[in-house]
């Protein structure tokens, strides 16, 4: 039987560039081992692809993109050659690795998904009317009427309160947590 308890989301994330996969797991694990080794043939063997798989999918990234994301160099009696990321290969590895991070820490957050599906352990919860919406360009102003009598204000992304579709008049709860006040409203 399938539980709720051995269930837990999870999902892929990649970087596209007009509508096309540019940069997903593997190809970041690609530029780290670069910017470690650097060497794209220590790389290669570090993630454990072939040189050839390697240099194909590092020329499709820079010719989706028209500009190198690694620069290399050839050695000569000295020594070997080397690569390096360039400033769109290091940017667009913190990028992958930034939404990465944000959607790993989102889906590790058993609060949030207890809010989302509004089975929350919180025990500070406040049923309320909406009294006021004030949308700004990034927050929303959300003031709710408990009913003791007392009125909170809550702020939360314009995108929440967009998908919320909160309006003055709905029946919402006040979810307090340690930093902060959401706003749930239960989906029809």
């Amino acid at each position: 039987m399938l539980t709720q308890e051995k269930r837990k989301p999870i999902a892929k994330v990649w970087i596209e560039y007009e509508g096309k996969p540019l940069l997903g797991k593997g190809g970041a694990e690609i530029l780290e081992a670069i910017r470690r080794e650097k060497s794209i043939s220590k790389a290669a063997k570090k993630v454990g692809m072939s040189y050839r798989y390697v240099w194909s999918y590092l020329a499709k990234i820079s010719d989706g993109l028209q500009e190198p994301i690694v620069e290399t160099h050839r050695g000569g009696k000295a020594g070997g050659g080397g690569a390096k990321l360039t400033n769109l290969g290091e940017n667009l590895l913190k990028e992958y690795k930034r939404v990465e991070s944000y959607v790993s820490e989102i889906l590790g957050d058993e609060e949030y998904w207890e809010a989302a599906g509004l089975k929350i352990s919180a025990r500070n919860r406040l049923k309320g009317t909406v009294k006021h919406v004030e949308k700004g360009d990034v927050i929303a102003k959300i003031k709710v009427e408990i009913r003791m009598p007392a009125t909170i204000t809550a702020l939360i992304s314009r995108e929440a309160a967009e998908e919320l579709d909160i309006k003055v008049g709905d029946s919402v709860e006040a979810v307090i947590k340690a930093t902060e006040i959401m706003v749930a409203k239960e989906t029809k």
